[in-house]
Protein backbone atom coordinates (compact mmCIF):
# COMPACT_ATOMS: atom_id res chain seq x y z
CA UNK A 1 0.00 0.00 0.00
CA UNK A 2 1.27 3.12 -0.91
CA UNK A 3 -1.65 5.78 -1.39
CA UNK A 4 -1.81 6.45 1.82
CA UNK A 5 -5.34 8.29 2.99
CA UNK A 6 -4.84 8.89 6.59
CA UNK A 7 -0.68 8.99 7.14
CA UNK A 8 2.30 11.12 5.44
CA UNK A 9 5.18 8.40 5.11
CA UNK A 10 8.82 11.08 4.04
CA UNK A 11 11.77 8.82 3.37
CA UNK A 12 15.10 10.74 3.91
CA UNK A 13 18.55 10.44 4.20
CA UNK A 14 18.13 7.01 5.87
CA UNK A 15 15.40 8.44 8.07
CA UNK A 16 11.68 7.68 7.28
CA UNK A 17 9.02 9.66 9.11
CA UNK A 18 5.26 8.75 9.83
CA UNK A 19 3.26 11.77 10.53
CA UNK A 20 -0.78 10.96 11.48
CA UNK A 21 -2.65 12.98 9.09
CA UNK A 22 -6.11 13.96 10.42
CA UNK A 23 -5.52 17.62 11.49
CA UNK A 24 -9.12 18.43 11.12
CA UNK A 25 -10.11 15.38 13.54
CA UNK A 26 -6.90 15.93 15.83
CA UNK A 27 -5.36 12.79 13.91
CA UNK A 28 -8.16 10.68 15.37
CA UNK A 29 -7.14 6.92 15.01
CA UNK A 30 -9.45 4.81 12.89
CA UNK A 31 -8.91 1.00 11.28
CA UNK A 32 -8.08 2.84 7.64
CA UNK A 33 -4.73 4.55 9.96
CA UNK A 34 -3.96 1.36 11.43
CA UNK A 35 -3.86 -0.31 8.31
CA UNK A 36 -1.56 2.39 6.74
CA UNK A 37 0.92 2.34 9.75
CA UNK A 38 1.16 -1.19 9.68
CA UNK A 39 1.47 -1.69 5.56
CA UNK A 40 3.81 1.50 5.86
CA UNK A 41 5.57 -0.68 8.77
CA UNK A 42 5.66 -3.45 6.25
CA UNK A 43 7.35 -1.58 3.18
CA UNK A 44 9.86 0.30 5.75
CA UNK A 45 11.16 -3.21 7.33
CA UNK A 46 11.76 -4.23 3.70
CA UNK A 47 13.92 -1.34 2.83
CA UNK A 48 17.58 -1.67 4.21
CA UNK A 49 17.70 2.07 3.38
CA UNK A 50 16.05 3.22 6.43
CA UNK A 51 17.52 3.19 9.92
CA UNK A 52 15.27 4.82 11.97
CA UNK A 53 11.52 5.65 12.19
CA UNK A 54 9.74 8.47 13.62
CA UNK A 55 6.13 8.83 14.57
CA UNK A 56 4.88 12.25 14.68
CA UNK A 57 1.16 14.10 14.21
CA UNK A 58 0.01 16.85 11.23
CA UNK A 59 -1.07 20.01 12.83
CA UNK A 60 0.03 22.03 16.14
CA UNK A 61 -2.48 20.56 18.51
CA UNK A 62 -2.26 16.54 18.21
CA UNK A 63 -0.64 13.79 17.59
CA UNK A 64 -3.29 11.48 17.93
CA UNK A 65 -6.72 12.62 20.33
CA UNK A 66 -7.80 8.75 20.48
CA UNK A 67 -10.35 6.17 18.75
CA UNK A 68 -12.30 8.39 16.54
CA UNK A 69 -16.00 6.96 17.88
CA UNK A 70 -17.91 9.48 14.86
CA UNK A 71 -19.58 8.58 12.20
CA UNK A 72 -17.62 10.59 9.87
CA UNK A 73 -14.58 8.65 11.52
CA UNK A 74 -15.43 5.28 9.63
CA UNK A 75 -18.25 3.76 12.23
CA UNK A 76 -17.19 1.39 15.12
CA UNK A 77 -13.12 1.43 15.46
CA UNK A 78 -13.37 -1.14 18.64
CA UNK A 79 -14.13 -4.67 18.15
CA UNK A 80 -17.48 -5.81 18.44
CA UNK A 81 -18.17 -8.91 20.30
CA UNK A 82 -22.12 -8.94 19.99
CA UNK A 83 -21.37 -10.37 16.17
CA UNK A 84 -19.77 -13.54 17.51
CA UNK A 85 -20.29 -16.38 19.56
CA UNK A 86 -16.38 -17.35 20.00
CA UNK A 87 -13.79 -14.95 21.79
CA UNK A 88 -11.11 -16.12 19.88
CA UNK A 89 -12.92 -15.01 16.73
CA UNK A 90 -10.17 -12.97 14.68
CA UNK A 91 -12.66 -10.35 14.37
CA UNK A 92 -12.41 -9.47 18.31
CA UNK A 93 -9.31 -8.47 18.29
CA UNK A 94 -8.59 -5.00 19.34
CA UNK A 95 -7.48 -2.85 16.01
CA UNK A 96 -4.97 -0.84 19.08
CA UNK A 97 -2.79 -3.97 19.61
CA UNK A 98 -2.76 -5.24 16.19
CA UNK A 99 -0.93 -1.94 14.78
CA UNK A 100 1.43 -2.31 18.65
CA UNK A 101 2.15 -6.19 17.70
CA UNK A 102 3.32 -5.40 14.74
CA UNK A 103 5.39 -1.90 16.04
CA UNK A 104 6.56 -4.62 18.33
CA UNK A 105 7.99 -6.71 15.67
CA UNK A 106 9.51 -3.88 14.20
CA UNK A 107 13.51 -4.27 13.04
CA UNK A 108 13.84 -0.43 12.94
CA UNK A 109 14.28 1.88 16.52
CA UNK A 110 11.34 3.78 15.94
CA UNK A 111 10.86 7.68 17.93
CA UNK A 112 7.68 9.06 19.14
CA UNK A 113 7.59 12.68 18.36
CA UNK A 114 4.45 13.66 20.46
CA UNK A 115 3.29 16.81 19.28
CA UNK A 116 0.58 17.50 21.38
CA UNK A 117 -2.59 16.08 22.41
CA UNK A 118 -2.22 11.72 22.67
CA UNK A 119 -5.23 9.74 24.35
CA UNK A 120 -6.42 6.66 24.74
CA UNK A 121 -4.82 4.78 21.44
CA UNK A 122 -2.94 7.89 20.79
CA UNK A 123 -0.98 7.23 24.06
CA UNK A 124 -1.14 3.59 24.07
CA UNK A 125 0.50 2.94 20.58
CA UNK A 126 3.67 5.22 21.73
CA UNK A 127 4.31 2.16 24.25
CA UNK A 128 5.89 0.26 21.33
CA UNK A 129 8.50 2.69 20.14
CA UNK A 130 11.29 2.85 21.62
CA UNK A 131 12.22 6.68 22.47
CA UNK A 132 9.42 9.18 22.81
CA UNK A 133 9.97 12.93 23.24
CA UNK A 134 7.41 15.38 23.34
CA UNK A 135 6.58 18.72 22.74
CA UNK A 136 6.18 21.37 26.19
CA UNK A 137 2.24 21.42 25.76
CA UNK A 138 1.99 17.95 24.61
CA UNK A 139 -0.97 15.86 26.87
CA UNK A 140 -1.20 12.08 27.69
CA UNK A 141 -4.32 10.36 29.30
CA UNK A 142 -4.69 6.37 29.47
CA UNK A 143 -8.52 7.68 29.85
CA UNK A 144 -10.20 4.08 29.31
CA UNK A 145 -12.04 4.19 32.80
CA UNK A 146 -13.44 6.89 32.19
CA UNK A 147 -15.23 5.07 29.36
CA UNK A 148 -16.62 2.06 30.64
CA UNK A 149 -13.37 -0.04 29.61
CA UNK A 150 -9.81 -0.89 29.65
CA UNK A 151 -6.90 -0.29 28.41
CA UNK A 152 -6.21 -1.64 24.74
CA UNK A 153 -3.32 -1.93 22.00
CA UNK A 154 -1.46 -4.44 24.22
CA UNK A 155 -0.68 -1.78 27.41
CA UNK A 156 -1.05 -3.64 30.06
CA UNK A 157 2.02 -5.22 28.93
CA UNK A 158 3.86 -2.60 27.69
CA UNK A 159 2.85 0.59 29.94
CA UNK A 160 4.41 -1.26 33.12
CA UNK A 161 7.11 -2.41 31.82
CA UNK A 162 7.97 1.33 30.76
CA UNK A 163 7.08 3.53 33.90
CA UNK A 164 6.59 0.27 36.72
CA UNK A 165 3.27 -0.80 38.19
CA UNK A 166 2.39 1.49 40.95
CA UNK A 167 2.73 4.52 38.18
CA UNK A 168 0.79 2.60 35.29
CA UNK A 169 -2.00 2.00 37.13
CA UNK A 170 -2.42 5.07 39.00
CA UNK A 171 -2.55 6.76 35.48
CA UNK A 172 -5.42 4.07 34.37
CA UNK A 173 -7.09 3.70 36.91
CA UNK A 174 -7.97 7.99 37.22
CA UNK A 175 -7.81 7.83 33.39
CA UNK A 176 -7.15 11.41 34.05
CA UNK A 177 -5.01 13.37 31.58
CA UNK A 178 -1.52 14.69 32.11
CA UNK A 179 1.41 17.61 31.22
CA UNK A 180 4.81 16.50 29.70
CA UNK A 181 6.16 17.10 32.62
CA UNK A 182 4.59 14.72 34.35
CA UNK A 183 4.75 12.05 31.69
CA UNK A 184 8.80 13.20 31.80
CA UNK A 185 9.22 12.66 35.61
CA UNK A 186 7.20 9.18 35.72
CA UNK A 187 9.26 7.90 32.90
CA UNK A 188 7.24 7.48 29.88
CA UNK A 189 9.34 10.21 27.76
CA UNK A 190 12.63 10.88 27.78
CA UNK A 191 12.74 14.45 26.87
CA UNK A 192 9.97 17.44 26.70
CA UNK A 193 11.11 20.36 23.95
CA UNK A 194 9.48 23.41 22.87
CA UNK A 195 7.24 22.36 19.77
CA UNK A 196 9.11 23.91 17.15
CA UNK A 197 11.94 21.85 17.93
CA UNK A 198 10.72 18.34 18.98
CA UNK A 199 10.93 17.50 15.31
CA UNK A 200 14.52 18.81 15.30
CA UNK A 201 15.20 16.68 18.34
CA UNK A 202 13.85 13.74 17.24
CA UNK A 203 15.83 13.93 13.54
CA UNK A 204 19.12 14.27 15.41
CA UNK A 205 18.63 11.23 17.44
CA UNK A 206 17.82 9.29 14.29
CA UNK A 207 20.24 10.63 13.01
CA UNK A 208 22.77 9.83 15.46
CA UNK A 209 21.82 6.02 14.84
CA UNK A 210 21.71 6.10 11.17
CA UNK A 211 25.43 7.72 10.93
CA UNK A 212 27.11 5.43 13.24
CA UNK A 213 25.99 2.04 13.78
CA UNK A 214 25.52 -1.06 12.14
CA UNK A 215 21.64 -1.75 11.28
CA UNK A 216 23.11 -5.53 11.77
CA UNK A 217 23.63 -4.45 15.34
CA UNK A 218 20.40 -2.40 15.92
CA UNK A 219 17.81 -5.03 15.17
CA UNK A 220 19.28 -7.51 17.28
CA UNK A 221 19.25 -5.01 20.16
CA UNK A 222 16.16 -3.96 19.21
CA UNK A 223 15.01 -7.89 19.84
CA UNK A 224 16.62 -8.70 22.35
CA UNK A 225 16.17 -5.54 24.64
CA UNK A 226 12.32 -6.13 24.34
CA UNK A 227 12.04 -9.87 24.34
CA UNK A 228 14.63 -10.73 27.26
CA UNK A 229 13.88 -8.38 29.85
CA UNK A 230 10.58 -11.10 30.48
CA UNK A 231 12.85 -14.31 30.65
CA UNK A 232 12.39 -16.08 34.35
CA UNK A 233 16.47 -16.17 34.23
CA UNK A 234 19.48 -13.93 32.98
CA UNK A 235 20.58 -17.18 31.38
CA UNK A 236 17.66 -16.92 28.62
CA UNK A 237 19.53 -13.34 27.79
CA UNK A 238 23.18 -15.01 28.10
CA UNK A 239 22.16 -17.68 25.96
CA UNK A 240 20.98 -15.11 23.07
CA UNK A 241 24.06 -12.96 23.70
CA UNK A 242 26.44 -15.47 23.26
CA UNK A 243 25.19 -16.31 19.99
CA UNK A 244 24.44 -12.80 18.65
CA UNK A 245 28.29 -11.67 19.89
CA UNK A 246 29.58 -15.28 18.13
CA UNK A 247 27.52 -14.83 15.23
CA UNK A 248 28.15 -11.04 14.59
CA UNK A 249 31.54 -10.52 15.38
CA UNK A 250 32.45 -12.71 12.74
CA UNK A 251 30.42 -10.61 10.21
CA UNK A 252 31.35 -8.10 8.13
CA UNK A 253 29.96 -5.30 9.92
CA UNK A 254 31.86 -6.21 13.00
CA UNK A 255 34.74 -5.95 10.26
CA UNK A 256 34.51 -2.79 9.07
CA UNK A 257 33.24 -1.45 13.02
CA UNK A 258 36.71 -2.54 14.06
CA UNK A 259 38.25 -1.06 10.87
CA UNK A 260 36.82 2.60 11.16
CA UNK A 261 37.92 2.83 15.01
CA UNK A 262 41.67 2.15 13.99
CA UNK A 263 41.23 4.00 10.78
CA UNK A 264 39.44 7.17 12.62
CA UNK A 265 36.94 7.57 10.15
CA UNK A 266 33.21 7.14 9.83
CA UNK A 267 32.32 3.34 9.65
CA UNK A 268 29.92 2.26 6.09
CA UNK A 269 28.29 -0.70 7.22
CA UNK A 270 27.57 -3.26 4.10
CA UNK A 271 25.31 -5.47 6.61
CA UNK A 272 21.07 -5.78 5.65
CA UNK A 273 19.02 -6.50 7.48
CA UNK A 274 16.45 -7.64 4.81
CA UNK A 275 18.99 -10.60 4.16
CA UNK A 276 22.17 -10.56 6.69
CA UNK A 277 20.65 -11.33 10.24
CA UNK A 278 21.91 -14.16 12.05
CA UNK A 279 20.95 -17.94 11.14
CA UNK A 280 19.30 -18.20 14.46
CA UNK A 281 17.33 -14.97 14.30
CA UNK A 282 14.26 -14.89 15.12
CA UNK A 283 14.96 -17.21 18.13
CA UNK A 284 11.83 -16.95 20.01
CA UNK A 285 8.03 -19.01 19.40
CA UNK A 286 5.36 -17.43 17.19
CA UNK A 287 2.89 -16.04 19.15
CA UNK A 288 -0.93 -17.22 17.87
CA UNK A 289 -4.11 -15.73 19.28
CA UNK A 290 -6.42 -18.22 20.60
Amino acid sequence: MTDYTQILVDKANGIATITLNRPEKMNAYTRTMGAEIIAAMDDIDADDDVRAVIFTGAGEKAFCAGADLTPEGGGQVFSDAAQVDDLSDERVRDGGGLLTLRLFESKKPLISACNGVAVGVGATMQLAMDIRLAASHARFGFVFARRGIVPEAASSWFLPRIVGISQALEWCYSGRVFDAEEAKAGGLIKAVHHPEELIFAAQTLAREIADNTSAISVAMTRAMMWRLMSTDHPMEAHKIDSRAIYKLSRGKDAQEGIASFLEKRNPVYPGKVSEDMPDFYPWWPEAKYE
